[in-house]
């Protein structure tokens, strides 16, 4: 397997690895410059020629993984070994007469966020946050808010995009949602909007819940999860409305869409702090 093929593996995984390379060699080298090793939690793909400095480079790449944090913060290590035999190494000698520079970079795993509703605001917001690198979600009840020419927009998209078409209950979907996958719940039905709400609230492995919407529908929604969904505050309070930054106002769905992205980059900030 290529090493382009490991990493888009762990990608789809949604398993944290470290990319390796040989970044620059001087003198004699079991590989060239831009050799390359993906090393993951239980496995390697490639090579960066063996020996002390593949065995070194995996198990700095196996530290890392242990540790690593959000893909905001997760930062390369370059790493510098001389092949002679005057050199104690961990692993064995390895006397080629070169040296060369190792550089270790993190690919953890990325933030998933799913959108629920890709109507005017939701596109407008998926336009925004297919910027940046992220497991984007969309998903919506109606298939006509899912051609191919209206998300045509997000042809260039960083973000892998998922598309769910679910004509009868999206709420099913929140089962199948990665681990700490963000929710924003923002459909065209306020009864699709609330049974999304109290599936949320019943699905345990999400991470935040935004609900679009006025202060009255959040009070019927809020007496509906009490006593119809049994529900207790704590829970209920899980969910936040309204989204989006309180001093970014308007009423366009574009300005709405900026609002809640930059309301939800702010939350990934905070947590990778």
């Amino acid at each position: 397997m290529t090493w382009i093929a490991a990493v888009a593996r762990l990608r789809a995984r949604r398993e944290s690895g470290v990319l390796v390379t040989v970044a620059t060699v001087r003198g004699h080298a079991p590989r060239a410059a831009g050799a390359k090793l993906v090393v993951g939690h239980d496995e390697t793909w490639g090579s960066i020629g063996g020996g002390n400095v593949e065995a070194v480079a995996i198990d700095r790449a196996r530290e890392m993984l242990t540790t690593m944090p959000t893909a905001a913060d997760a930062e390369p290590e370059l790493m510098d070994f001389a092949l002679n035999d005057k050199v104690t190494n961990q692993h064995g000698v390895q006397c080629c007469g070169g040296t060369v520079s190792i550089l270790l970079e993190p690919l953890p795993v990325v933030r998933a966020v799913a959108i629920f509703g890709v109507g005017h605001v939701g596109l407008e917001l998926a336009r925004i946050l297919a910027r940046h690198d992220l497991d984007l979600h969309l998903i919506d009840s109606r298939a006509d808010m899912l051609t191919d020419t209206r998300l045509d927009s997000l042809s260039d998209a960083v973000a892998q995009l998922h598309v769910h078409h679910t004509p009868l209950l999206p709420e099913e979907i929140l089962e199948d949602l990665p681990h700490g996958t963000h929710v924003l719940i923002m459909t065209h039905d306020h009864a699709e909007d609330a049974a999304l709400c109290d599936a949320a609230l019943r699905t345990t492995h999400l991470g935040s819940v935004g609900l679009i919407g006025s202060a009255a529908k959040w009070a019927r929604f809020r007496k509906r999860l009490a006593t119809e969904g049994g529900h207790d505050d704590a829970a209920i309070d899980r969910i936040k409305t309204p989204i989006g930054l309180p001093d970014i106002t308007g009423k366009e769905p574009a300005t709405i869409a900026v609002s809640v992205a930059a309301d939800l980059l702010r939350r990934f900030k905070d947590e990778g702090e």
